[in-house]
């Protein structure tokens, strides 16, 4: 049996050159173009050093983009991936959309927190991507909408904790911290090292686009509204987030309820880690341990006096929050084994 021929728009991108990576390993995946309007002619290996002797391909304009292939990796920021995804939409191939063009399924939350929609006749045809969320649905989609990198650490502490009615739906408070690399690789102040070195910066600290996910995501699995006061801190780390929840719940909620709520509803899962490790340096998560995998950490921390939970969840920002978790979609939609391609620990030191 052939390999499946896939293709990446905006390849040239951080989240598009990481997808890139791990493509070039999958034993099932062949890649045969790679699209960059800036970079056309230009080899891969230019922008990606790291994948020198791995790949000779070079990056084509998307007007040179065949349809002759089984899957296609959207990798462009937000508003230009619909009309991509509107090209591909009668081709047969698979679509795996990374930006936030289908997230949303109500078109006007998407417009209160984007533009209005371009083609919203197909936001019901898609899947949300966090496959520990909507597993079964990804095996049969035709249209994945991969998760933004953030709402993905957020809503995979949350989620077993809300399904299982352990916490309080309202006053749910999420504080993350995420490195350079979730800026993209175009060029800003922001990203500008001299500005972003030693500093911790709020960045939008209500109103994050990505709240309308989490919200979305966690009242589907709760039956009734949730409300989520996100907020995110840029600070000095190039890969990473680390997302520190709080919640109120019972005084009389003991640890052993939050361990069979998780694995519970993580059962299946190879790419969750509940971590509370007393005995160690790394006992709760941390982004370190996960670089350059597809691992989400999770963990927590009972407060009886406070009446909160205090969740933590760590990931890498590139790989379980978008070009590792859009293939591990791409593995479902496939009928392949979930972890091919992805089932890699990270350095330790790093």
């Amino acid at each position: 049996m052939s390999r499946k021929k896939i293709a990446i728009i905006g390849a040239s991108g951080y989240t598009g050159g990481e997808l890139l990576r791990w493509a070039l390993m999958h034993p099932e995946i062949e890649v045969s173009q790679i699209t960059s309007e800036r970079f056309a002619g230009q080899a891969a290996t230019k922008l990606n050093p790291n994948l020198r002797g791995f790949t000779s391909l070079s990056f084509v304009p998307v007007k040179a983009l065949s349809t002759d292939i089984d899957a296609v990796f959207i990798c462009t920021p937000h508003k230009a991936a619909a009309p991509y995804v509107k090209q591909f939409w009668e081709t047969g191939a698979k679509i795996i959309d990374l930006s936030a063009d289908f997230r949303i399924h109500d078109k006007d939350t998407y417009a209160k927190y984007y533009q209005e929609h371009p083609a919203p006749e197909l936001l019901d045809k898609s899947v949300y991507g966090i496959p520990e969320l909507h597993r079964e649905e990804i095996k049969g989609a035709k249209l994945v909408a991969c998760a933004g990198c953030l709402a993905t650490s957020v809503i995979l502490a949350l989620a077993p904790l809300v399904k299982s009615k352990l916490i309080a739906t309202d006053g749910i408070i999420a504080d993350a911290k995420i490195g350079s690399a979730a800026a993209g690789a175009s060029y800003d102040i922001s990203t500008h090292h001299p500005e972003r070195s030693g500093s911790v910066r709020s960045y939008k600290p209500h109103g994050h686009r990505h709240t309308a996910e989490i919200e979305q995501e966690l009242s589907a699995i709760a039956g009734a509204p949730i409300s989520v006061g996100l907020t995110p801190h840029a600070i000095e780390m190039v890969r990473g987030i680390m997302s520190t929840v709080h919640a109120r719940v019972s005084p009389e909620l003991k640890d052993v309820d939050v361990w069979k709520a998780y694995r519970s509803f993580y059962a299946g899962s190879p790419f969750i880690r509940l971590v509370k490790d007393q005995g160690t340096l790394y006992r709760y998560p941390e982004p370190k341990p996960v670089v350059g995998t597809n691992f989400a950490d999770i963990g927590f921390e009972i407060d009886p006096e406070k009446k909160r939970i205090i969740l933590m969840s760590a990931i890498d920002n590139l790989v379980k929050g978008s070009g590792g978790q859009a293939l591990q979609c791409f593995n479902l939609m496939n009928g392949f084994d979930e972890k091919m391609g992805l089932w890699s620990p990270g350095f330790h030191p790093l």
